[in-house]
């Protein structure tokens, strides 16, 4: 009959370990050398064991015995042959290192060559916005403006981003953009001179018309229906 450690333990989905493991243990060889290469591979063995599973997420140890074992940390010596292929292997990994931020300095450096410092803009100033990532009623994207708005910055997002105030019909848009999007409104600088508003631009999804006058109306089912004339529209 099993017992209910074993009934237990098959129910566990247990993380295979090497076959290494499995076939050979700390007394196999006496040489120092092995011995601390064996030490190491049980230090490996125990550290899976205490690996959670998949069902409780938790060490099949501390299920059974309420506890991981404890086992002393591993020291090679460095006068061994093992220790100095750690050693020469730390300072490979130095020098690459070393070489991988050299490398990311230098093109950092090549491309702020091309990057200007990006305008600052306070609240309650006015933008343009680059239409580029807006979809509008045009046909093609050489038909449709520019620049749309201007609009109104509420507040700065991050280090890069504004949130814009959008009129009730570009709810739907999602307000915030990044500085690289948005110019800022230059007044004329000629006297008596009035900037005319650009016109209203829909956006794809969202049509409009304009009521020229409401002919008649009638009650049908208690509600009021009325028959409209459409600018535009005979």
């Amino acid at each position: 009959m099993n017992s209910p450690n074993m009934a237990f333990q098959s129910v566990l989905l247990v993380i295979e370990v090497p076959y290494l493991f499995h076939h050979f243990g700390l007394n196999y060889v006496s040489s120092s050398r092995y011995q601390e290469i064996f030490q190491l591979l049980f230090t490996l063995k125990q550290m899976d064991r205490q690996r959670g599973t998949l069902i409780n997420k938790q060490s099949t140890l501390v299920t059974i015995y309420g506890r991981n074992p404890c086992f002393d940390s591993i020291n090679i010596s460095q006068d061994s042959p093992d220790g100095k292929f750690s050693t020469k292997l730390q300072s490979v990994h130095q020098v690459v290192k070393e070489e991988l931020e050299s490398a990311i300095r230098i093109s950092k450096k090549y491309a702020d060559r091309n990057r200007a410092i990006p305008p600052n803009f306070q609240p309650e100033s006015k933008v343009w916005l680059d239409s580029k990532k807006i979809k509008t009623t045009r046909p093609t994207k050489k038909l449709s403006e520019r620049w749309l708005g201007p609009f109104e910055v509420i507040k700065k997002i991050g280090s890069h981003a504004y949130h814009l105030k959008f009129p009730q019909q570009w709810q739907s848009v999602h307000p915030v953009f990044h500085v690289s999007l948005l110019e800022p409104v230059k007044k004329s600088t000629l006297p008596n001179q009035h900037q005319l508003k650009p016109p209203q631009v829909l956006l794809e999804k969202l049509q409009e018309w304009e009521v020229a006058q409401v002919l008649d109306s009638k009650l049908k089912r208690g509600r009021l229906w009325y028959l409209v004339e459409w600018k535009g529209f005979s």
